[in-house]
This record gives structure tokens, sequence and C-alpha cells, in this order.
């Protein structure tokens, strides 16, 4: 039950790592862009337990509850290349009643800004995709993944 999940971590932005993988690369030799944002997706999924305490795929299918994207902006730093390790710094920006606004950046090994997006999305009932109200269990989580350091 959500009354039983874990502490949550202290405020600040999540990170998350993983390998460019040659499946992502286009003939050009660096990730593809759709891949790009499929890897933020993967992210965003890991993201939840990290600053909910619960994972996505229970909040999608035992809380009945989804986060689609509704806006996207995203711009193209440097390219990822195969066997970088991308760094992902992701936060929220913004909570309002229904949506929340996500914060991007993702660096290889070296530091290097390799891109940005800001993306929101809206609660909705996965029953009928109609926005709701984000519920205070996942609010205080998504309050509290700010990028302060």
């Amino acid at each position: 039950m959500l009354e039983e999940l874990p502490p949550l971590r202290e405020t600040m932005a999540v990170q998350l790592t993983r390998r460019v993988d040659f499946p992502m690369l286009d003939l050009a030799g660096i990730a593809f862009y759709p891949r790009i944002f499929d890897l933020a997706h993967r992210f965003f999924e890991e993201s939840w337990e990290v600053m909910c305490g619960v994972d996505y795929p229970y909040i999608l299918t035992e809380m009945n509850i989804g986060f689609p994207i509704v806006s996207i902006k995203s711009n193209f730093h440097a390219p990822l290349k195969y066997g970088d390790i991308v760094t992902a710094t992701i936060w929220i920006s913004k909570v309002g009643g229904k949506s929340c606004t996500w914060q991007y950046e993702f660096h290889n090994q070296n530091e290097q800004l390799l891109w940005t997006s800001e993306q929101t999305t809206v609660c909705v009932d996965m029953v009928n995709m109609e926005s709701i109200v984000i519920p205070e269990i996942l609010r205080k989580g998504l309050e509290e993944c700010n990028n302060e350091r």
C-alpha cells in the first residue's frame, strides 16, 4: 500500500546513468535522436522510485495513474557517441495541480553537456485518460526533487 512507502531521499535532483549502446546509433555513428528521447523516458521511469519511493509500473498498474508528456522542448548540444556513459540529471521545476515540468540534462563521462530538455507531463486517470489532481503521496516527492545542490 502507498502508506507503507519508504522514506524519501534528501531534497535534490535525481542522477542516473546508462551507457550508449550500439543499437542506439545511426549511420553517422552517433545516437539517433529518437533513441535519445527513449533514453530520457527510461530515466523518467527510473526516477519515480528515487523521488517518490514507488516505481512507475506500480503507479501505472496499481494506482491507475499515468504522466504522459503534453509539451516538450529539447536542445542537442553535442552528440552521444557509442560507449559514452550518460549521466542524466533530472529535476522538477514546477508542480501544478494536475501537471509538472521536468528538466533534463545529459552529460557524458567527461562532463560535457550533451542534451537538455524541458518536458511537461499531466497526471491522468489511466482508465479514461482524463486529467486528475496529482495525488499527495506523489506530489511530496515531486516537489522535493529540485535542482538545489
